[in-house]
């Protein structure tokens, strides 16, 4: 018997990937929870791994300001992290496999994923918890891409 889980038909093989990764290495099962993620990085980075702040394309030794990655790590210590973890856990910090897994393991998304592995909030009240996380200084359109989300995930 196959369990279901939340799948985003239509979605880029990114997305799909990130989207798989959140369902099977935490216990994120509520369609919100997983909108409102998928939303933040989408306007953090359109799932883009190699994205420097600003649109460069560059590996993760060569962005030098700002964010960088999926969730645009900006402060010191989440960006040396990235490069931490991937050099421990043998990935690639420029990658989508590598930044997934330091994404999910990340002390502080750690810290906040007790409130996205909650159920029956609305992205609104998601949207707290991802404000917690990332930090962002610019809300943007990470809160329509949420609800965009909750539109196109199934439960197959």
């Amino acid at each position: 018997m196959v369990e279901k889980t939340w799948k985003c038909p239509g979605c880029s093989d990114n997305e799909q990937y990130v989207l798989a990764k959140l369902q099977e290495k935490t216990k994120i099962s509520d369609r919100n929870a997983l909108a409102t993620i998928m939303g933040n990085i989408k306007s953090e980075s359109n799932f883009i791994p190699n994205i420097c702040e600003g649109g460069a394309r560059v590996s993760y030794t060569e962005c030098k300001v700002g964010g960088y990655g999926l969730i645009q790590w900006t402060s010191i210590g989440r960006y040396k992290g990235l490069g931490n973890f991937c050099a421990k856990y043998v990935c690639d910090p420029s990658s989508l496999e590598g930044q997934t897994r330091w994404m999910i393991n990340e002390p502080i998304f750690q810290r906040y994923l007790p409130e996205f592995e909650g159920r029956g909030k609305t992205v609104d009240q998601y949207m707290v918890a991802a404000y917690y996380w990332l930090g962002w200084g610019i809300k943007g359109y990470r809160q329509q891409y949420a609800y965009d989300y909750t539109k196109k995930l199934i439960y197959a």
